[in-house]
């Protein structure tokens, strides 16, 4: 039996759950990437289409969906605040207008599909589906801004790095956005769509090496960093994950070029991880044995983890069972 004697006087079961926590972070992150990524990229794509059962099939794709999403950016959030609070401080203080413009674009892109049905007016639907595309490009690329700047332990919001990982992020954003869509709505959109995962996932590569140069200039340890095994490992199979992804999509395979998409996005969010241990803040040299909470929170954060996380897992599978299967083209947002 676990008393409060016990969770006081050790980490449980003898874990490492300083790094565990860490671990989990970025799982979070990777998460609310890959499932919100693909909201944001059917969000871009929606640039592309003219008519209007066109924009209406991918607001139908995505309606049951992105608000549950974007749960994971919140749980991020909460568990930096609880395992990691002076980091958490330093971050979100350091960076509040990044994270205002975050918010900004989060609240533009879940506001403008629902204004967008209130009225079938042209100039009306044109204003909201611009603010649409608007919050669905400026989200991934301000998440990635932020990611950029806290890896190499920037104080400012604006900076290359910042920029060229934002970049990285839209683009895979679209490329997952390509494949959901493909297999959310079959032949109901035009076969453009698969053009731009395929545009998009280039893309995506080449903002992969100019992060990869950028990054050999501004990290402590530069190249060398770069080249650690288990980095270099991550590399070569995004290379790999990006060509089979390529070659799904274009059979028509969407599923596979879905889960592609998702490797490439977990792929991303552990090479950061990886890049930054041990520290959990670069600015002010703060590593994760340093910032995580004492040991009673800590344990009993992870008891709770251990309960919540399950249930959350298990919210997604009904969601994403109750809504399978492509949409009809009746179906509206």
């Amino acid at each position: 039996m676990i008393s409060v004697e016990t969770l006081g006087a050790g980490p449980l079961f003898g874990l490492p759950l300083a790094e565990l926590w860490f671990a989990l972070l970025f799982a979070m992150l990777g998460t609310f990437l890959f499932l919100d990524g693909f909201d944001f990229g059917a969000g871009a794509i929606f640039a592309g289409l003219s008519g209007r059962t066109e924009r209406e099939s991918v607001l139908s794709a995505i309606g049951p969906f992105w608000d549950g999403n974007e749960v994971w950016l919140v749980v991020f959030g909460g568990a930096l605040f609880a395992s990691f609070p002076a980091a958490y401080a330093n971050l979100f203080s350091r960076h509040y207008l990044l994270m205002f413009g975050i918010l900004g674009a989060l609240i533009l892109r879940g506001l403008a599909p629902e204004m967008y049905e209130q009225r079938h007016d042209a100039r009306w639907q044109r204003w909201w589906g611009r603010s649409f595309v608007a919050g669905s490009v400026l989200a991934p690329f301000l998440l990635g801004a932020f990611a950029g700047n806290w890896l190499v332990g920037s104080t400012r919001s604006a900076t290359l790095v910042g920029v060229v990982i934002g970049v990285t992020l839209t683009s895979l954003t679209v490329v997952s956005g390509a494949a959901f869509l493909r297999l959310k709505t079959g032949e109901t959109l035009p076969t453009k769509v698969t053009r731009y995962g395929l545009v998009a996932v280039a893309g995506y590569l080449v903002a992969v090496v100019a992060t990869l140069a950028v990054l050999a200039f501004r990290l402590p340890g530069g190249t060398a960093a770069l080249f650690d095994p288990p980095i270099l490992g991550l590399v070569v199979a995004s290379i790999g994950l990006a060509g089979g992804y390529a070659l799904a999509l274009r059979r028509g395979a969407n599923l596979a070029a879905l889960a592609a998409a998702g490797g490439l996005t977990y792929g991303l969010a552990a090479v950061v991880g990886l890049l930054m241990y041990p520290q959990i803040d670069p600015a002010v040299g703060l590593r994760v044995d340093e910032a995580i909470v004492s040991t009673l929170p800590l344990n009993l954060m992870t008891v709770g983890a251990s309960l919540l996380l399950p249930l959350v897992t298990l919210y997604f599978i009904v969601l994403y069972s109750a809504f399978s299967g492509p949409i009809s083209p009746e179906e509206t947002y």
